[in-house]
């Protein structure tokens, strides 16, 4: 059981959990202006688990087809018949479950929230079928984590900084349109949609470089509307310098490092700007 538990988790990528959850984090210590309570703390953690757990298991299964035919993705645990669709769909209806619970443990309002946040990871999963805005969706879809922490501590959506959630859209769908890449050949001949596939690599590329430094801009204006410290700057400079790396070392006729670029810079960038403001706000109460 031991064996199968770590290939469901690798099939889901669960280590990159690290992408979403420093955003709800960082959500959550701005509403409690420092650190939330432990309780609160741990619901949010097990909430967001429970939904990218969902989200992940959801996305492997109505693409398993697509992923038996694509030779970089045929060997993932279902199409190599390490998962079974029942084991799948298990993991999807337990995880959704502990997600609701948490939500439901939190506040009235995360309750009423989480159906439409659950849903539109979801409908992620389905949007490259017809659309090459689907790295935006998804961007959408991780923008609601940061509301999430928020709405887990204060309760309701008042003096919510929605500047943060748009520069974590604009992030993932900067990363994301950069990882497609690797795809863009076998999505144009399997009918699929995607910025690389439809636009081309380069302006793939390009719309990369524009909604990250749309990303930039809006984390910084974030630490403007909120009041946050010099801590809190230099976590946007590190920032910064870690999007410049990864247009650095990834071209569109060049993704050998993209692994580096995607995985590595990412959870780096999420968690630099959660202690950024963890730190800030830490200086702001002592």
């Amino acid at each position: 059981m031991l064996k199968k538990l770590g290939i469901m988790l690798e099939m889901i990528k669960f280590k990159y959990t690290v992408f979403a959850l420093p955003f709800a984090f960082m959500g959550a210590f701005l509403a409690a202006r420092g650190i939330p309570s432990f309780t609160v703390f741990a619901w949010v953690t097990l909430a967001m688990v429970g939904a990218r757990t969902a989200a992940m298991t959801f996305n492997r299964i109505v693409d398993y087809r697509f992923d038996a035919a694509n030779p970089r993705t045929r060997q993932r645990a279902i199409p190599a018949g390490d998962v079974s669709m029942i084991e799948s769909w298990l993991m999807v209806i337990v995880s959704s479950l502990l997600f609701f619970l948490a939500c439901r443990m939190l506040n009235p309002l995360a309750l009423i929230i989480a159906p439409f946040a659950l849903s539109l990871t979801f409908i992620y999963s389905l949007t490259k079928r017809f659309t090459w805005l689907c790295h935006l969706v998804l961007g959408v879809a991780l923008a609601i984590s940061p509301l999430g922490g928020w709405v887990a501590v204060a309760g309701s959506l008042s003096d919510y900084p929605w500047v943060l959630s748009l520069g974590v859209l604009f992030w993932v769908a900067g990363f994301d349109c950069i990882y497609a890449c690797l795809d863009a050949e076998f999505d144009r001949k399997a009918g699929l949609y995607s910025m690389p596939a439809s636009l081309g690599r380069t302006n793939a590329f390009r719309l990369a470089v524009f909604f990250h430094l749309l990303a930039f801009i809006l984390f910084t204006l974030t630490g403007y509307q909120q009041g946050l410290g010099v801590v809190y700057y230099i976590g946007i400079v590190v920032t910064g310098g870690a999007l410049f790396y990864q247009h650095l070392v990834v071209n569109p006729k060049d993704l050998s490092r993209i692994q580096a670029s995607f995985f590595s810079m990412n959870g780096f960038i999420a968690l630099t700007l959660f202690i950024a403001t963890w730190i800030s706000l830490l200086l702001e109460s002592s």
